[in-house]
């Protein structure tokens, strides 16, 4: 079980993760939306669709974004949060932010998904004093410049070395590991061979003892292989969730939630002894 403050996820099964991003700039679905009653509505239809929980993201944090101020991302999501506050399932803030994840759980949300793996100052300390679940992210860099010649020497060694890192400190300042979810953070500071090479050995994540969540909906590495845009990339995107899940992920965030599911239930019953 992921425990996420009121909720306790059984990640027995994959679990899906919507993607509902409330800004202007993000990679794929920038501006579409960036009105917080569009962002209500299409969390709703993706909890309709079989999301498991949803995350709400206020600042962009695609290749080259710049970032913004909390009173910007908190104008941006608190809205969303509110009208979410009694959905079914668990909200999720992407921040970076103390003061961002301090009032997005005041205001209900139940994850706090972190690309900086609580790293900024008082982050830890944020996340332990409340009950909301936590992602830790690797990224090597900033968004701005991560995607600056990123360079390992065993990218696979590296990446599972920080997590556990960050893992240690938040279960040393009393974040339970039932309350921790490891994302490898493609797209963040790797090429397309580095993504590759994580995807691959997901199995090794998993051995730290969290559930491993992985982004890969839509993403420039799914664009390098296939030559396709951001939307056009679906098929791209349920083939790396279905490879995500076969090497170990436990939860996948994508944007394309009925879709994910469908081809999950697919690999279930292949799977399935009956």
């Amino acid at each position: 079980m992921w425990q996420c403050g009121r909720f306790r996820l059984d990640y027995s099964r994959p679990l899906l993760m919507g993607v509902v991003n409330v800004t202007p700039d993000s990679f794929s679905d920038g501006g579409l939306f960036f009105d917080p009653q569009q962002a209500v509505v299409h969390a709703l239809g993706l909890i309709e669709e079989g999301a498991d929980l949803i995350d709400v993201g206020g600042e962009s944090t695609r290749p080259g974004a710049q970032p913004i101020d909390a009173a910007e991302e908190l104008r941006r999501v608190l809205p969303v949060l509110h009208a979410l506050r009694d959905a079914p399932v668990p909200v999720a803030v992407d921040t970076t932010k103390p003061q961002v994840m301090r009032a997005a759980i005041a205001e209900g949300a139940s994850v706090i998904n972190d690309v900086n793996a609580l790293r900024s100052p008082g982050a830890l300390q944020t996340v332990a004093a409340s009950l909301a679940g936590v992602c830790l992210v690797h990224m090597r860099g900033e968004p701005r410049t991560m995607q600056a010649a990123p360079h390992y020497k065993n990218v696979v060694a590296e990446v599972r070395g920080f997590l556990l890192e960050r893992l240690d400190a938040a279960v040393a300042i009393g974040i339970a590991l039932e309350r921790i979810a490891l994302d490898p953070g493609f797209g963040f500071g790797k090429t397309v061979g580095h993504n590759l090479a994580v995807l691959r050995n997901l199995e090794r994540l998993a051995e730290l003892g969290a559930p491993v969540l992985v982004g890969l909906s839509r993403k420039s590495t799914l664009g390098a292989i296939t030559g396709r845009p951001a939307l056009e990339r679906l098929p791209a995107s349920i083939a790396a969730a279905l490879i995500a899940v076969q090497h170990g992920a436990r939860i996948v965030r994508v944007h394309d939630v009925a879709a994910t599911r469908d081809a999950l239930a697919v690999l279930a019953a292949v799977g399935s002894k009956g």
